[in-house]
């Protein structure tokens, strides 16, 4: 008997439509769904606990073999809501950024915008746990993603997009996580894991009347936020994202 292949998923609202598809699909018989958050699933493909999974980009270099598996990401062209700057104070005022434990890669994207866009050089420290965002006053700014980001929006003087800006700075869309795979896939596979994201798509409007979420129009999040196709721009936006890695040399870390 074949083994199933283990699949990570990212347990945040913007993976949603993506695993109602494979859920609602043949395919979710030959898959194993392992959920965890970005950083920790980052981690588990590099040490071959799972096949492939919904990861955030920054992975790349890290991984000896590496197969972008399907034609959709989580990306977006613009505001993306969910990966934001919060501060009580006007950027260029921020003295501390206060770093998201869980995703390195929205980490490393802000650390490339605050240098190379808003032309600031804050202290940065690490946060622990969740009460980091108590810690978002004065001068403090900090970086929240995810669904928690919708809470700190309710929070906050002011709200740095960093979809908004990585596209206000190159003029490119940005990918945040891939399904990616630490091996190659039966080709098979490959064929009906695409069909299968692209059904999730194809019922959005039904995801948001299902979730009971009042945060955040979801509908807007899903329609106008997130951009899941790995178009052109997109794929441009991760080339130019993992060069810009490389040049500010930005110290190495698989929890990405």
């Amino acid at each position: 008997m074949q083994r199933k292949i283990r699949l990570g998923v990212i347990n945040y609202l913007n993976v949603k439509p993506l695993l109602y598809g494979i859920q609602h699909s043949p395919v979710i018989n030959d898959i194993e769904i392992i959920e965890t958050f970005p950083a920790k699933l980052a981690q588990m493909l590099v040490t071959d606990e799972v096949d492939a999974g919904i990861v955030p980009v920054a992975i790349i270099p890290h991984l000896k073999e590496h197969h972008i598996v399907s034609d959709y990401c989580i990306g977006c062209d613009g505001p993306v809501a969910t990966v934001c700057l919060f501060s009580e104070v006007p950027v260029n005022r921020i003295q501390k950024v206060l770093l998201d434990y869980q995703s390195r890669t929205s980490v490393m994207l802000a650390k490339i915008l605050l240098k190379r866009y808003w032309d600031i050089e804050p202290e940065f420290e690490d946060a622990k746990g969740e009460e980091y965002r108590h810690r978002i006053t004065g001068t403090t700014a900090g970086l929240v993603i995810g669904d928690r980001a919708f809470e700190q929006r309710r929070q906050s003087t002011y709200i740095y997009d960093l979809g908004e800006a990585w596209k206000d700075y190159t003029g490119l869309g940005f990918v945040f996580a891939a399904w990616i795979a630490n091996k190659a896939l039966p080709p098979g596979f490959v064929a009906a894991f695409n069909a299968a994201n692209a059904l999730g798509l194809e019922n959005i409007e039904q995801i948001v009347r299902d979730s009971a979420f009042n945060l955040f129009d979801l509908h807007q999040y899903y329609k106008y936020n997130i951009n899941y196709v790995m178009d052109e721009r997109k794929k441009a936006g991760l080339e130019e994202f993992l060069f810009q890695l490389k040049q500010m040399a930005l110290p190495e870390d698989i929890n990405v």
